[in-house]
């Protein structure tokens, strides 16, 4: 028997295998297909502090290997995940993750205080990618300032497993990723979806009501892998991969690269029982090589 368990800061994960946020909904989408104890967490859709309605559609558009979303956010506010939501999965049986967003400091902070109080939620993914409004539509992921600045901020008031989302759409993603931990944040997963966008050639418009949206699927894994492996290598707390993985021979790609766990996300709408096969794929893997333990895996990558 091989342990598949991993660690994230004092989150302890029965498996490296995680959904991404907004690809399953608050996890009861996916138990209509299977019991999600099964996986080591899941990543509850982003949630902010009050009513989203999202982008006009479309939002959404397929891409050569991957596809585009706009979505923007759509939910219904972190008072009515607490009241309708959260009593009806905190029983799941597996580690549940809120991933948080604002537009301001000030609206993570409050967020993050309600999120505090949830005795089952024992982590939140903090999404830096999200447009802050004070500083003219600037995303706080794409500068070691604003990144520093909304990591310190939730830091000084969650007392559980912050981990901080990072966006690929920088210069240089380590030096972003070392900000972030300078900051107290616990982990960071990577990557967020690519800027990218779709064009209707007989229409003459673009696909998406937002003109550009975020590109994920097996198209950006090799640029996901890169960055994985230059974080792996600059910083100390665990990195938790995802970027089209689509089975289990990607996730141990990730894993080697540096990631102590993996998101299955893109994957999940073609397939959602893709979790389950790649949380099977990683532990024959480490039966076939003789591995004991999933930890192993992590930053195994033979390259000097």
């Amino acid at each position: 028997m091989v342990d598949l368990k991993v660690k994230i800061d004092n989150l302890e994960i029965k498996n490296p295998v995680m959904t991404a946020s907004g690809t399953s909904g608050f996890a009861e989408e996916l138990m209509d297909f299977y019991d999600v104890s099964k996986l080591g967490a899941v990543l509850l859709k982003g949630t902010t502090l009050k009513n989203r309605d999202g982008n006009p559609y479309p939002r959404m558009a397929e891409t050569a290997s991957g596809m585009l979303n706009a979505v923007g956010l759509q939910n219904k506010g972190i008072d009515y995940f607490i009241e309708n939501i959260y009593p009806k999965i905190k029983d799941y049986g597996t580690q549940l993750i809120l991933n948080v967003n604002g537009s301001t400091v000030e609206e993570y902070i409050e967020l993050t205080e309600k999120v505090n109080e949830l005795e089952n939620i024992n982590a939140i993914e903090l999404n830096i990618s999200c447009p802050n409004v004070k500083e003219g539509g600037m995303a706080f992921g794409v500068s070691c300032v604003g990144a520093e600045a909304v990591t310190k901020a939730v830091r000084d008031v969650y007392k559980k497993t912050l981990i901080v989302k990072l966006s690929p759409n920088v210069t240089d993603i380590a030096d972003i990723a070392r900000s972030v931990e300078a900051q107290g944040a616990d982990s960071v997963s990577l990557v967020n979806t690519f800027l990218g966008m779709a064009v209707d050639a007989e229409k003459r418009v673009p696909r998406l009501s937002t003109i550009t949206g975020g590109l994920s699927g097996p198209a950006i894994k090799p640029i996901a892998l890169r960055m994985v492996w230059q974080v792996y290598n600059a910083v100390k707390i665990p990195v938790i991969g995802l970027g089209g993985i689509m089975n289990a021979e990607d996730a141990i790609e990730f894993m080697l690269a540096g990631a102590t766990a993996i998101q299955v996300g893109t994957a999940i709408f073609k397939d959602p029982f893709t979790p389950l096969k790649v949380v099977k794929g990683i532990e024959e893997y480490l039966e076939k090589h003789h591995i004991s333990s999933a930890s192993e895996l992590t930053g195994a990558l033979k390259w000097q």
